[in-house]
């Protein structure tokens, strides 16, 4: 989703399946087993689960940038809610197979 976002081509993804993925997460506290975790990290700057969702949007522009009106939900409300989409994410966003060899660009912004 993210490449399909990211019009600009400066994210860069790392799978949270590599050795690298697993160690990002675990040195900003969040477990690699946990298929709900999400880190994006931006100009050194880490950010988590649902914010990291508001902020990459954000970041991403245009109808992105609406994010950020869902930092007004309460703390509490928006990590049950991040929690609910994480763990459905297949069934809202259907799932992309990662496993295929990707196209050169996505391939470009993979980090091992």
């Amino acid at each position: 989703m993210i490449h399909r976002l990211d019009r600009s081509g400066a994210v860069r993804i790392c799978p949270i399946q590599t050795p690298l993925g697993a160690a990002l997460l675990r040195h900003y506290g969040l477990q690699p087993t946990d298929p709900s975790s999400w880190l994006f990290i931006d100009e050194g700057i880490a950010h988590q689960d649902f914010e990291a969702v508001v902020h990459a949007a954000r970041r991403f522009g245009g109808w992105g940038r609406l994010a950020a009106l869902l930092l007004i939900v309460p703390r509490p409300a928006r990590d049950w809610l991040y929690q609910r989409l994480a763990r459905n994410r297949y069934a809202i966003f259907g799932r992309a197979d990662l496993c295929a060899i990707p196209d050169p660009a996505f391939q470009r912004r993979l980090l091992r």
